[in-house]
């Protein structure tokens, strides 16, 4: 029989942890999960979690815990995901334009001016198209929660000059996150898209590295990037939201029982944070006025036909594939 000391036993542990992130810890939960993320504390994404880490707790009788990191407390987008790949991080929140560095089709649901209403968003996502999306999580070795998050429609804005037709992109210095997609879409209309990570980007504002950026009105607040920004166009050239990833390896590692609690949870509290999003930002200008942005109504159409013109949604079609492009139709009809 072998004989177990207090030495053999840290070794086991150790060793164990490489493979887990948990280990049985005395007066505490047997899994601990870290959720990173690049938005604020105080963004709806971070207070949904909180809830449904709380319910977690409850139901697991505190065996599983998650702990969030937001605004980049972890790194920035791309050490996150490293880090996901790797193990180190559990649960990563980003969105399909971002992430389609590694699954090229998870960016379709941003195709510009696609969406007429959230309605059509969730149709999407919630059908053909989002279980397309993740299946190709799948293949690159991660788990997507059923349920993506609303971040909700991207608006422009500018320090400069509001933008008020196509024309006035021209020679536009955009701050874009680091995505095809965006700098396609931007370039298409004459501009000039600068690829700055979310994190910088409020620095960038001020010493003008950019003459403006894009991002839903939610976004503009909890960042506070009306400090930096002077005239918003409600263009709503596309809808953004989050997914909520794992790697595959770690999340088979953890038991079935408790996966599928912390699974229901989030997808459960995706649903409600999906109304809360579309209520804050149909609600948020007034807000915005009153710290000094100032408010432009646009043509929508007017900008949408400019891609059409410039060949965008027939490169895009060619990008994703018959198969992805067919099933983003079936929801917005026909783009191009």
């Amino acid at each position: 029989m072998t004989k177990l000391t207090r030495r053999s036993l840290l070794l086991a542990g150790a060793a164990a942890g490489i493979a887990m992130p948990w280990v049985v810890r005395a007066a505490g939960p047997e899994i601990r999960l870290k959720f990173g993320n690049i938005v604020s504390g105080d963004h709806p994404l971070n207070i949904a979690m909180g809830r449904a880490r709380d319910q977690i707790v409850k139901e697991t009788d505190g065996r599983v815990t998650i702990d969030l990191f937001p605004k980049n407390q972890l790194g920035s987008d791309a050490d996150m995901l490293s880090q996901l790949r790797s193990g180190a991080l559990e649960l990563f929140a980003q969105t399909g334009v971002l992430m389609s560095t590694l699954v090229p089709v998870a960016s379709i649901t941003g195709v510009g001016f696609a969406f007429p209403s959230y309605a059509k968003v969730w149709e999407a996502t919630d059908g053909a198209l989002g279980k397309h999306v993740r299946k190709a999580f799948e293949k690159s070795g991660l788990v997507c929660l059923e349920n993506s998050f609303n971040h909700g429609f991207r608006q422009t804005t500018a320090s400069t000059k509001p933008i008020l037709v196509p024309d006035d992109f021209k020679n536009f210095k955009i701050r874009v996150p680091p995505s095809p997609l965006w700098t396609s879409m931007f370039k298409a209309f004459g501009a000039a898209p600068v690829s700055i990570p979310w994190a910088e980007t409020y620095s960038a504002m001020q010493t003008r590295i950019a003459d403006g950026l894009e991002q839903p009105l939610i976004g503009l607040l909890v960042d506070k990037m009306y400090e930096v920004q002077k005239f918003c166009s409600l263009t709503n050239h596309m809808w953004d939201g989050f997914w909520v990833l794992s790697s595959q390896r770690i999340w088979d590692g953890i038991p079935a029982d408790m996966r599928e609690i912390i699974e229901r949870n989030i997808n459960a509290e995706a649903l409600k944070q999906r109304a809360e999003v579309e209520f804050m930002n149909a609600n948020l200008q007034s807000e915005l006025q009153k710290r000094g942005l100032e408010f432009h109504k646009v043509d929508n159409e007017a900008f949408r036909q400019r891609l059409v013109s410039a060949g965008f949604y027939t490169d895009w079609q060619k990008r994703y594939g018959e198969e992805a492009w067919a099933l983003l139709e079936k929801t917005t009809g026909k783009l191009g």
